[in-house]
C-alpha cells in the first residue's frame, strides 16, 4: 500500500501539490475557527439547583427544601452524584451527571421531578434551574460607574440604586443578546422597589390588619381586558386599565372602612421609593460598586465570547446618560491571549531550531527548506482536525507537540533521497532527466519509508492509553493526545505523498551529498565511543543499570503534580470573617482590605464579591467575600524580575495588618478548578459525614488540627458550620388562645413587617418595580 502511495505521489506530483496546498488554505480558515482558551474545562456535566425561601433558617432549608429535592432528584439516568448546600433563605443541589450526558436531556429529567416535588416544598416555594452554563462559565466582569457631579434624569446625583436600575434595564437586557452567553448576573447596588411602610398603631386603631394592606394594594392594581365589541362595523378592543403608576397611586387605595369612612393606604402607611433586602454586594478598589458579570454558554468559545462582550460594551458605553460609564474590570480574552502568546513563542522558538538543526545536518539548502516546510502543513492540517472535533488550541493541547517528532520521518526520506541522487548523478555525469529522477525518488523512498512509519507508528502508539481515561483526567490529557496523534499522522502523510513530490520537483539540479564539519566531528566522536563501548561491554552495561538505578531513586523523591500550576497572572483572595457578619460590615472590612492591597506598587486594582449575587451560581454569606488581585504588566513592575511567590508573600503580609480576617489565597481558575472538582476550594479536603451536626464539627476540628502538624501544609481550617445569630419569635399559645388568634396570623405579620412581601409590580415603560409591603 505505501508503494502505491509514493507511485502515485511522483506520477500525480502537480496534483499532489495543489492538494496540499488546498488543505493548508483550509487549515489556515480551520485556526480561525478554533476555540482558544487557556486550559480545558474540566466541569462535569452538571446542573444547579437553586431555590430562594426568604426568612428560612440553614436548619429549615435543610430540613425543608434540600432534603426533599435532592431525594426527589435520587435514581434520575446517569445520575452520578449530587451535593448541596444550605444557607440562610437559599438551597442549592448541584446534580452532576456522568460524562457524555446531553445538558439539555439532563435539566428535562430534573425539571420534570422538580414538578413532583412542589407538593412537598413549602407554599410559594419554587426551585428554578441555574444557567446553562459550565464552573469557568463566569468569563468577564464589569462595573458601573459615574463621573463626579454627574446627575440622572431626575437632577439627582447617581447613587448605588438608580446604577443597578441603568445596569438591570439597559445594560443587562442588551449583553444577553451577545451570542454565547447564558446570562449576565448581578451583584451590588439596590434593586429599586416600591416601599409601602405601614403604621401599625393606625392599623389597629382603623381595626386593620397587615394582610388587609396587602389584599387590598394587590386588588387595586391590574390591569384587564374585556374582548372586543362591534360598533358600526368597527371592531374595538375593550380594556379595563386598573394598574398603578406610581405612588401617589398607590396612596389612593381604599384599604377599608371605618365608621363608613373609606380609610387610604396613605392614612396607615408611607409610600415611596425604597431598597431591597439585598444579600450580596460588590466592591472595586475599595469603593462599592454595583458589578455585572457575563456567564458563558456552555461549549462556547471564551475568547470569542469575551472579545464579542467587550465589543458590545463598548457599543453600549455609547447609549448610556452623560456621566456613567462601564468599566472592565475581568476579562477571561486577557489570560487566553497570555497563554496562547506563551504556547505561540514556544512554538516558534521550537520550529526555528529544527529549521536551523535541519539546515546544519542536511547540507543542502532546498533539502532543508522542504522538510522544514513539513512542520508549518503539519500544524495546518492540525488545526483543521482539531477544529472538526471541536478541541480547543489550549497550554495542554498546542504545549505537547514536538516539532522534532513531527519532522523525524521527513528527514529519513529526504536525506535518502539526496544520497541516492547524488549517487546517481555522479554515475550519469550531470543531471537526471525528470523520468530518471522520479525512478530515484521513488526508490529511495521505499527503502526507507517503513521505518520512518514503524517510528512514528510506535510514537502514537505511546499516546493511545491517554485516550481511555476518564473523568477530570480524561478532560485534561484527552486533548493533548489527539493533537498530538493528529500532528503526526499529518506528518506522517506528508512524508510520502507532499516530500517525495516536492524532491522530484524542487530537487532537479546538480544535488550533492557532503558531510559538513559539525556532521563529521559527531560522526567521528560517535566511531570512538562505540568501538571503546564495543571493546569493554560490561563496564558499560554495570554503568548503564547503576545509572537507571540513580535516576529511579531521584524520581521517588520527585513532588507530583495532576498539572503544572498556569500562572494567570492575578490573585484571588477570599476573605473569611466571623458567621453572622452584617453585609454592611462585611463592605466596610473588605474596603479595608482592598485600601491595603492597592499601597503595593504591582497592584492595578482590587475587586471583591461579597455574599451571594442575584444569580446564586456561588453562593456565600455575607461573612465571605470572594476577592480578586488584578496586577500590573511585568514592565510596569519597580522590579520586573520579582518572583511572584514572594509577591504573593508580601500580599499577605499586608492582608495580616487587617483585623478580623482570614483568608484563602490562589488564582480565579485554579480556585475555580478545585471547588469543582469537590465541591471545595482548596487543594485537600478532607469530609466527614455523620447526622450529628455537633460531632461533626469537633472532628472536623481535631482532623484540622492533625493537618496543620503535615509539613507543607498551609492555611488550614474546618469549615464553619455554627455562629450565625437568631432572634427567634417564641408564641405563647395560650395568650394567642385567649385573643382569638392563630399562629399564623401572628407569623404572617412578623414576616410581612420584617422580611416584607410583594404585592404587586409598577410599570415605567418597559421596566418593572416590585411594590413591597414592609
Amino acid at each position: 500500500m505505501l508503494d502505491a502511495v509514493i507511485h502515485f505521489s511522483l506520477r500525480r506530483r502537480w496534483l499532489v501539490l495543489a492538494a496540499t496546498a488546498f488543505a493548508a488554505a483550509f487549515g489556515a480558515w480551520s485556526f480561525t475557527q478554533l476555540p482558544i482558551d487557556a486550559v480545558p474545562d474540566i466541569t462535569n456535566v452538571q446542573v444547579q439547583v437553586n431555590t430562594e425561601a426568604p426568612g428560612f433558617s440553614p436548619l429549615e432549608i435543610e430540613q425543608r427544601i434540600t432534603v426533599p429535592i435532592e431525594t426527589t432528584l435520587a435514581g434520575l439516568p446517569r445520575l452520578d452524584h449530587t451535593r448541596s448546600l444550605s444557607r440562610y433563605g437559599l438551597s442549592q443541589v448541584t446534580v452532576v451527571f456522568e460524562d457524555g450526558t446531553d445538558v439539555y436531556f439532563a435539566r428535562q429529567l430534573i425539571g420534570e421531578r422538580l414538578r413532583e416535588a412542589a407538593g412537598s416544598l413549602p407554599p410559594g416555594v419554587e426551585p428554578t434551574l441555574g444557567p446553562i452554563a459550565t464552573g469557568l462559565g463566569e468569563i468577564f466582569s464589569f462595573t458601573m460607574a459615574a463621573e463626579p457631579g454627574a446627575l440622572d434624569p431626575q437632577g439627582r446625583p447617581w447613587d448605588a440604586t438608580s446604577l443597578r436600575t441603568l445596569q438591570d434595564w439597559v445594560v443587562r437586557p442588551q449583553l444577553r443578546g451577545v451570542s454565547g452567553v447564558a446570562e449576565v448576573s448581578t451583584i451590588g447596588g439596590f434593586a429599586q422597589e416600591i416601599h409601602v411602610t405601614p403604621r401599625p398603631e393606625r392599623l389597629v386603631a382603623y381595626g386593620l390588619s397587615f394582610r388587609d394592606l396587602l389584599d387590598a394594594i394587590a386588588r387595586n392594581n391590574a390591569n384587564v381586558g374585556a374582548g372586543y365589541i362591534e360598533k358600526n362595523g368597527e371592531q374595538v378592543l375593550v380594556r379595563a386599565p386598573g394598574q398603578v403608576a406610581g405612588p401617589e397611586d398607590v396612596e389612593r387605595i381604599v384599604v377599608g372602612l371605618h365608621e363608613g369612612v373609606p380609610v387610604r393606604v396613605a392614612e396607615v402607611a408611607e409610600v415611596g421609593p425604597g431598597r431591597e433586602l439585598r444579600t450580596g454586594a460588590a466592591t472595586l478598589d475599595g469603593e462599592e460598586v454595583v458589578l455585572g458579570t457575563v456567564i458563558m454558554l456552555l461549549g462556547e468559545n471564551s475568547r470569542s465570547v469575551s472579545q464579542r462582550v467587550a465589543a458590545k460594551l463598548a457599543e453600549v458605553n455609547e447609549t448610556l446618560p452623560e456621566g456613567v460609564v462601564t468599566r472592565t474590570v475581568y476579562d477571561r480574552s486577557e489570560l487566553v491571549e497570555r497563554t496562547i502568546a506563551t504556547v505561540e513563542r514556544n512554538l516558534v522558538e521550537g520550529a526555528l531550531l529544527v529549521v536551523v538543526v535541519l539546515f546544519l545536518l542536511l547540507g543542502n539548502v532546498r533539502a532543508a527548506f522542504l522538510t522544514a516546510l513539513v512542520i508549518p502543513l503539519s500544524m495546518l492540517l492540525t488545526f483543521a482536525g482539531m477544529a472538526r472535533g471541536r478541541i480547543s488550541g489550549n497550554l495542554m493541547s498546542l504545549g505537547a507537540l514536538d516539532f522534532g517528532l513531527i519532522v523525524d520521518g521527513a528527514v529519513i526520506i529526504v536525506e535518502n533521497c539526496i544520497r541516492r541522487l547524488a549517487e546517481a548523478q555522479a554515475e550519469r555525469g550531470g543531471p537526471l532527466p525528470l523520468a530518471e529522477r522520479l525512478d530515484t525518488v521513488a526508490e529511495a523512498t521505499r527503502q526507507v519509508v517503513r521505518p520512518s512509519v514503524f517510528g512514528v507508528t510506535i510514537i502514537l502508539i505511546v499516546y493511545v492509553p491517554i485516550l481511555a481515561l476518564a473523568g477530570v483526567e480524561g478532560k485534561m490529557f484527552q486533548p493533548m493526545a489527539i493533537t498530538v496523534i493528529l500532528a503526526l499522522l499529518a506528518a506522517l502523510l506528508l512524508s510520502v505523498t507532499f516530500v517525495p513530490a516536492a524532491v522530484a520537483v524542487f530537487l532537479g539540479g546538480r544535488v550533492r551529498e557532503r558531510e559538513n564539519a559539525l556532521m563529521g566531528g559527531a560522526r567521528r566522536g560517535y566511531a570512538w565511543v562505540l568501538e571503546h563501548a564495543l571493546a569493554r561491554p560490561l563496564p558499560v552495561l554495570a554503568a548503564a543499570a547503576a545509572l537507571a538505578a540513580g535516576a529511579l531513586g531521584l524520581a521517588s523523591g520527585m513532588g507530583r503534580e495532576f498539572i503544572p500550576t498556569l500562572d494567570e497572572g492575578d490573585v484571588a483572595v477570599q476573605a473569611l470573617r466571623i458567621p453572622g457578619t452584617s453585609l454592611t460590615q462585611s463592605i466596610a472590612m473588605q474596603k479595608g482590605v482592598e485600601r491595603a492591597l492597592l499601597a503595593l506598587p504591582e497592584v492595578s486594582h482590587t475587586m471583591a464579591r461579597i455574599g451571594t449575587a442575584e444569580i446564586a451560581t456561588d453562593p456565600m454569606p455575607p461573612s465571605i467575600a470572594d476577592g480578586y488581585v488584578m496586577l500590573k504588566p511585568r514592565s510596569a513592575w519597580p522590579d520586573p524580575e520579582k518572583p511572584k511567590a514572594r509577591l504573593v508573600t508580601e500580599i499577605e503580609e499586608r492582608l495580616a495588618t487587617q483585623p478580623g480576617n482570614s483568608y484563602e489565597i490562589s488564582q480565579p481558575i485554579e480556585l475555580r478548578f478545585n471547588e469543582l472538582i469537590a465541591g471545595v476550594r482548596s487543594d485537600v479536603a478532607v469530609k466527614i459525614f455523620g447526622d450529628d451536626f455537633a460531632t461533626l464539627q469537633h472532628l472536623g476540628e481535631e482532623v484540622a488540627g492533625v493537618l496543620e502538624g503535615i509539613r507543607g501544609a498551609a492555611d488550614v481550617k474546618a469549615e464553619q458550620g455554627a455562629g450565625l445569630p437568631f432572634l427567634e419569635i417564641r408564641f405563647d399559645r395560650a395568650a394567642l388562645a385567649r385573643f382569638g388568634l392563630s399562629l399564623d396570623e401572628v407569623q404572617e405579620v412578623a414576616r410581612i413587617a420584617i422580611g416584607g412581601e410583594v404585592a404587586g409590580q409598577v410599570f415605567e415603560g418597559d421596566r418593572r418595580f416590585d411594590l413591597v409591603v414592609r
